[in-house]
């Protein structure tokens, strides 16, 4: 397997494009993208468990309960959430998608980000989807991950490509998000792209097991978005036998998915909302994978341990304060942390006390932008990893003015 260039439009068939259609108030940014397969693909996705959801989720979840999509649609600058016309609004929008790609209304997958319980009309969409169609590109990647970003400062993309029975398969990705950021099944807005031939059922079944592992391991503020959505389409051009069953084909593609999704985990967390450094909490030695998956997420979604991050300041204190109510069933007399970066690292604790440490060489280590704050819990083999950012001054500011 091997990192390439494309993104969402690395595998065969597919295309992207992005443009400004007055969504948003900027015309300086896209604010709508388009991503279609020239093949009706097996669809697969997970959804955010807010109660509180977009109405693109509710639209998109009815369109793909056959398993099969062709296109999708996204918008930023307004989530569509909380609108009396939601529905109507998202419904219009795959209808006119689906007019221009001369494609059934129902293939067509719909997602919005942007301020919530913000008024909709379908004007923008009539212009510009259009164009959208007209400029769909296997260079077009880059385009429609720009056009989902909000308070996002750096595009994220990823492909790869990988061998299933004999055949070169490619797998690629976009995705955005930066703030409210606290999934719990799939993450902000993420997009998937294969030609690898893979059955709806095994699609799902892919997706649903790869987040456990990914998207829901990954925290900024703690805050879980109405209009999260993770949504995977495999169009089969590859060429290869249909993936129908779990075998060496599935543990192919599952590690491919799992490369992707863990690359575009790393690139959302590093962009979070304000952040300075990019977080990642090892835990080892746990019991169980549950336990180990708990103290990891509870490390990384601590605002006291994100705002010491911040400061530079070695405060292991705050580490054990997490784990010890993340729910996981630990020893915490066995409980060791080491703050690790490329500057080095420094044990902190070990068997549940601190031991003596150079505060000049932490501070060093913990001046770095991406740092590893490693765990181990001595009570077993299970090891889970999650990512977030620190916390900052400028989150703050971000959030406070938002909407206005």
């Amino acid at each position: 397997m091997k990192f390439i260039e494309g993104g969402v439009t690395a595998a065969k068939g597919f295309t992207a494009s992005g443009v400004h259609a007055g969504i948003r108030k900027s015309r300086t940014k896209r604010d709508l993208g388009l991503i279609y397969s020239e093949k009706k693909a097996a669809a697969a996705a997970l959804y955010t468990t807010n109660l509180v959801k977009g109405a693109p989720l509710t639209v998109t979840k009815e369109h793909i309960a056959d398993g099969f999509a062709q296109a999708i649609i996204v918008n930023s600058g307004n989530a569509n959430t909380c609108n009396a016309n939601g529905i109507e609004i998202a419904e219009q929008t795959a209808l006119l998608v689906a007019k221009e790609l001369k494609i059934a209304k129902e293939d067509v997958v719909v997602a919005s980000t942007g301020v919530i319980g913000q008024q909709m009309t379908i004007e923008p969409f009539e212009e510009g989807i259009p164009s959208l169609v007209e400029t769909l590109s296997k260079d077009g990647s880059a385009l429609a991950a720009e056009a989902m970003m909000t308070t996002d400062t750096v595009k994220k993309e990823v492909a790869v490509s990988f061998t299933v029975g004999g055949k070169e398969v490619k797998l690629g990705g976009i995705a955005k998000g930066s703030g409210m950021i606290h999934p719990n099944m799939a993450t902000m807005l993420v997009f998937l792209t294969t030609d690898c031939a893979v059955a709806p059922k095994m699609l799902q079944k892919a997706l649903s097991t790869d987040v456990q592992s990914s998207f829901n391991m990954v925290s900024v503020d703690g805050d879980t978005s109405t209009n999260d959505m993770v949504v995977i389409l495999a169009n089969g051009l590859a060429g290869n036998a249909p993936i129908e069953e779990e075998n060496e084909d599935f543990a192919a593609f599952m590690k491919a998915l799992n490369t992707v999704t863990v690359t575009l985990c790393k690139a959302l967390a590093a962009d979070g909302e304000g952040a300075t450094k990019f977080l990642e909490c090892k835990v080892s030695g746990a019991k169980t994978l549950a336990d180990a998956k708990k103290a990891a997420k509870a490390v990384i979604c601590s605002s006291l341990v994100k705002a010491a991050m911040f400061g530079s300041d070695a405060n292991w204190g705050r580490v054990l304060c997490a784990v010890g109510y993340s729910g996981a069933d630990v020893d915490v007399s066995k409980i060791g942390v080491t703050f690790v970066s490329k500057k080095g690292a420094i044990e902190v604790c070990k068997n549940g006390a601190g031991v003596d440490f150079s505060e000049e060489k932490a501070k060093e280590i913990l001046l770095e932008s991406e740092i590893t704050i490693d765990v181990t819990f001595g009570d077993g083999s299970a090891s889970a990893t999650a990512w977030g950012s620190d916390l900052t001054y400028d989150y703050v500011k971000i959030n406070g003015d938002y909407r206005t």
